[in-house]
């Protein structure tokens, strides 16, 4: 299999990184604007199967060249990118998939379909952790009731160490934190769709120690089309974001004081943008290089088997592995992407067209993929 990773940042690196410990890839092009250097986890694999290339993702002649050397394309930029790179997929014939974040720029996409069934290729956005992973597993936990009343899926990346007073530290973008902490999130109530407040309906979740309890609060974007697909019949769908306690608190906060506003302000004759502002003072302070981080995660499913209440739940604590460096944000996000590629290029992604991964995905075979990276995902049923 010969893969195609489009930017070497955290989680492109953390993919091709996957994608070379599988022997049936035979070469792995990771593409980004410069390279000033690999990341040391990467060091040791450079040779022939690992090609740093340097692409412009704006050029569409350049883009196009390289995805007709590959079998499947992952993308690893940020999210506004995702649309014109899967027309660039489609007219290359070529499979790809991408970590999206965006439910608009999803159903943008989702308007390939045709042009991906003739070229006879998969399109598969949304592919991270959340959402992506919870997706696949929300899905999976659907499909063996009969009916189904909630859907429930929480998820967070923090750190082993806390620090106050954010008790958080960065594991992939401030300005993409910050825009899921100010961004209406759509949830399903009394079978509809409607929007809540970010930040807002607190709630205690509990994990075994050393985690122990969270907070849960409403952000955007991790349940990506399924509020859409599933309104009318789940009664109800939520996600959040899970912090350690008073986090969302504060954050609360300095949005409502408009430190998060992205209207610029007179500052003493200067024009300011505030979050901006907030980027520049607090990203620093929230950088942690040898911080530690861990994943935590848990996906409930509830309704009904065989006439007797039934629920499928999904735990997942992953850490930090200290042998390569790479954080549990990057194996999570960036092997779930490496996985829906490598399935992709094997044909174990059916039938062509644009899908979400909870609607293409073989939940199965996925799961006992990241169980083969030392994911120990924990499945409970009561019925």
């Amino acid at each position: 299999m010969r893969m195609l990773v489009l930017g070497a940042g955290l989680q492109g690196s953390a993919c091709a990184y996957d994608l070379l410990q599988n022997p049936e890839v035979s070469q792995v092009r990771l593409a980004d604007l410069r390279f000033d250097h690999l990341p040391s986890f990467l060091a040791p694999l450079s040779g022939p199967r690992l090609i740093p290339t340097t692409l412009d993702v704006r050029d569409r002649e350049a883009v196009l060249a390289v995805m007709r050397e590959c079998d499947a394309v992952m993308s690893a930029i940020p999210y506004y990118f995702n649309l014109q790179l899967a027309e660039c997929a489609v007219e290359a014939g070529v499979h790809f998939c991408d970590l999206g974040g965006n439910t608009e720029i999803v159903f943008q996409q989702k308007e390939l379909a045709e042009r991906a069934v003739e070229k006879g290729i998969t399109i598969v956005p949304d592919c991270g952790v959340a959402p992506g992973m919870v997706n696949i597993l929300a899905q999976h936990g659907i499909s063996q009731l009969d009916t189904v009343d909630s859907v429930r899926i929480y998820v967070g990346g923090l750190p082993q160490h806390p620090e106050p007073p954010l008790n958080y530290q960065i594991v992939y973008s401030l300005e993409g934190v910050l825009d899921y902490y100010t961004t209406l999130s759509w949830v399903v109530r009394d079978g509809k769709r409607e929007h809540v407040t970010a930040l807002s309906e607190r709630e205690n979740v509990d994990f075994p120690a050393p985690v122990g309890t969270l907070e849960a609060f409403h952000t955007a974007g991790g349940l990506s089309t399924m509020a859409f697909r599933y309104e009318g019949q789940i009664p109800t769908m939520e996600y959040k974001t899970l912090r350690y306690p008073g986090h969302a608190q504060i954050m609360e906060a300095i949005r409502e004081l408009g430190l998060l506003d992205l209207e610029p302000v007179d500052v003493k004759g200067t024009k300011v943008v505030p979050r901006d502002l907030f980027v520049s003072l607090v990203g620093p302070k929230l950088t942690k290089p040898k911080g530690q981080d861990l994943l935590a995660l848990r996906v409930t499913v509830a309704g009904r088997k065989g006439g007797k209440p039934a629920t499928r739940q999904f735990d997942l604590i992953d850490y930090y592995d200290p042998k390569t460096g790479i954080s549990a944000m990057m194996r999570t996000t960036g092997f779930s992407l490496s996985i829906t590629g490598q399935m992709q290029a094997r044909g174990e992604v059916k039938p062509a067209g644009v899908w979400t991964p909870d609607e293409c995905m073989p939940a199965a075979a996925y799961i006992a993929e990241l169980r083969k990276r030392g994911m120990d995902l924990k499945e409970t049923s009561s019925e």
